[in-house]
């Protein structure tokens, strides 16, 4: 057996395994095949069985390099289809609805996936899932359509409530409202359904929905806010040498409550209980300034809260911090902290700045977490006769939190808060806002 230059090249380098254990036997087989050897010989040189060189011997005399290379193996063939307008509206709402089954909607992005014209490994490897369940619901897809994406019926007692009873409760649920309401009850949705209270009850338990209850928001429309969001959690995740960051508000309206008759204590199966009504003995003010970096306050209290005496309040702050470290002030965009007088007390003390957080948007600012440690520990349950008893016990308990002060952990870096704020906004893209 005679090879070329350019045959004797090419073997050598693959003899070398640059192209892999297997064709480096080959190539040293056949190598050695030219060289005179016989099969057995070969075969010892190659590290091999005699047959194994003879083989390869065979396949290069009749398809010389070509005949050494591995051929393309037979697979199982994919499954193809296409989807219809109708069936990639579908798959795109159960992909996205997040009180879809967490199974149906990956069913429904693998779907997807094929259908953009992915292989089942590369749509396993952005879905986070095996090519063998990629390949499952592309073939069950193409058989059944949508249909087969349904979990298939398990042994017991046949299912009562159809798949599609089950969509149009938590469509309906989603996006519509009974007549004469606001929202859904379990009554009025078994009406709207034909279904019964408990099954309307099991479907929105599974899908995590609470028709009763609500919450509360507020969008900030501040047109600087990614620039104030990046400012304020900078300074709490890398703060400025030689200077202490001070979360600064005030709560306002603090009322001495006094109830109408005292309060039952707890006794075992029973909870506390207090009367609904009171007598309100008057308000005052908690200004206070939180350390983000030790958890220590600076509290001043005041019958009012103007401009007076939230210049008095950082004039107290300007008192207590030592006068070589500069101070970062954080507050909201409440007018009493913009007043011209408080321009001009800060122009006057250029060691203060100032950094306001987004309209909307006191849930950056820590020390609205210790106001609401005060509410919970001292303001809930507390029954004061007169203004004068509030401020002592507020002063106490200020005093008390300053013996052991426990500062906030900020995690979230302005990325992170960007990025989640974006993804509600593109689950609410159609609500206006």
């Amino acid at each position: 057996m005679e090879l070329s230059e350019t045959e004797r090249a090419e073997l050598e380098r693959w003899a070398g395994g640059g192209r892999g254990k297997r064709l480096a036997v080959r190539a040293k087989a056949v190598l050695a095949c030219a060289d005179g050897l016989t099969d057995q010989q070969a075969g010892e040189r190659a590290g091999c069985g005699y047959a194994v060189a003879g083989k390869w011997r065979a396949r290069f005399q009749a398809d010389r390099l070509d005949g050494l290379r591995e051929a393309p193996r037979p697979g199982r063939p994919k499954a193809g289809f296409a989807l219809s307008g109708g069936e990639r509206d579908r798959l795109e709402r159960w992909a996205r609805r997040r009180n879809s089954s967490q199974a149906l909607a990956l069913r429904s992005r693998i779907v997807l996936a094929c259908a953009g014209g992915l292989s089942n490994k590369r749509a396993a490897a952005e879905l986070g899932c095996s090519e063998a369940t990629v390949g499952k619901w592309r073939s069950r897809f193409a058989e059944s359509g949508l249909d087969g994406l349904v979990d298939e019926d398990r042994p017991g007692r046949p299912r009562t409530v159809t798949v599609d009873q089950v969509e149009d409760v938590v469509v309906a649920t989603l996006e519509e409202t009974p007549k004469n309401a606001t929202h859904w009850s379990r009554k009025k949705m078994a009406e709207r359904s034909g279904l019964s209270k408990s099954t309307i009850g099991r479907i929105w338990r599974a899908f995590g929905l609470k028709p009763h209850r609500e919450d509360g928001f507020k969008m900030s429309n501040d047109p600087l806010f990614i620039e104030k969001v990046y400012d304020v959690v900078g300074l709490y995740l890398d703060p400025p040498e030689s200077a202490v960051v001070l979360c600064v508000d005030e709560k306002s309206q603090v009322q001495a409550l006094a109830r109408s008759q005292p309060a039952f204590p707890m006794m075992p199966g029973m909870a506390e209980k207090r009367t609904h009504d009171y007598v309100r003995h008057g308000t005052t003010s908690l200004f206070a300034a939180f350390d983000t970096q030790t958890g220590e306050v600076i509290s001043s209290i005041h019958r009012r809260h103007r401009s007076q005496e939230f210049r008095k309040f950082l004039a107290k702050i300007d008192g207590q911090v030592p006068a070589g470290l500069d101070m970062h002030i954080i507050c909201d965009n409440y007018g009493t902290h913009k007043s011209p007088a408080i321009q001009t007390w800060l122009k006057n003390h250029p060691r203060f700045q100032v950094h306001f957080t987004p309209t909307y948007s006191s849930w950056l600012n820590q020390v609205e977490r210790f106001f609401g440690f005060v509410t919970q520990d001292l303001l809930q349950r507390s029954d004061h006769r007169s203004v004068q008893a509030l401020e002592r016990d507020i002063r106490e308990w200020v005093k008390g939190w300053n013996e052991n002060p426990r500062p906030f952990i900020w995690t979230k870096t302005a990325e992170q808060i960007l990025n989640s704020i974006a993804k509600l906004l593109e689950r609410i893209k159609d609500a206006g806002h």
